[in-house]
């Protein structure tokens, strides 16, 4: 097995840890977060309804480089300004698996810097 098999095969077994603790609902959804080599992106979805509520992302966003942190700290405002126009203040975050650090970290930060709490 190559190593971004493995590599993925280990985020998948975090991530199904994680998820058993977390549900997104309508007031308090669940803010995704998932990050490629090139981009990163985030959303807010209500488990309930298995619905999107609202979405952000460096390929939306257009960014010259989505692959880093200050595309991330960009992604974050812009999440955290969706969810106040849509009324949302609270969320669950999810980090999918990843480890809680650089792109991830930035994006966390910059939503709470934006009014979401969590």
């Amino acid at each position: 097995m190559n190593a971004q098999k493995l590599n993925n095969v280990r985020r998948k077994r975090r991530k199904t840890g994680i998820r058993k603790g977390l549900f997104g609902s309508a007031t308090k959804p669940r803010l995704s977060v998932y990050r490629s080599s090139k981009h990163i992106y985030a959303q807010l979805i209500d488990d309930f309804e298995g619905k999107t509520l609202c979405a952000a992302s460096s390929v939306q966003a257009k960014s010259a480089n989505g692959g880093n942190v200050e595309a991330a700290k960009e992604i974050g405002t812009k999440i955290a300004e969706a969810a106040k126009s849509a009324g949302i203040e609270a969320v669950a975050f999810d980090r999918n698996g990843f480890k809680y650090h650089g792109r991830v970290k930035a994006l966390a930060d910059a939503a709470r810097e934006g009014g979401l709490k969590f």
